[in-house]
């Protein structure tokens, strides 16, 4: 089973940065779209930003300005930068993305595992 392994969670004060990466596990998969959700206690899941393979890019109106998504095609990587940080950027974020399987050219589409933000006031 694919697995998507994200990293760069934590606790942070408002108006800091954090950067999250996610990456899938094992070689054998390459990522197409790449994507970034998040979701807070009682509310549902939103899409936070997207990114291409070619690097076009999309984020929720909330998160324009601050987010930065970007991504290693080298390394099958895909990064969220998040500065000046809000108390209501607190949820969950978990990655999401198309993989090619680069044995038979199956498309999957993944998840990682999750990992928590927190931005305190």
């Amino acid at each position: 089973q694919v697995q998507l392994v994200e990293s760069g969670g934590g606790l942070v004060q408002a108006g800091g940065s954090l950067r999250l990466s996610c990456a899938p596990s094992g070689t054998i998969f390459s990522a197409n779209a790449m994507r970034w959700y998040r979701q807070a206690p009682g509310k549902q899941r939103e899409l936070v930003a997207g990114i291409t393979r070619g690097g076009s890019t999309n984020y929720a109106d909330s998160v324009k300005g601050r987010f930065t998504i970007s991504r290693d095609n080298a390394k099958n990587t895909v990064y969220l930068q998040m500065n000046s940080l809000k108390p209501e950027d607190t949820a969950v974020y978990s990655c999401n993305a198309d993989l090619t399987d680069v044995r038979f050219g199956t498309v999957k589409n993944s998840w990682g595992q999750g990992t928590q933000v927190t931005v305190s006031s």
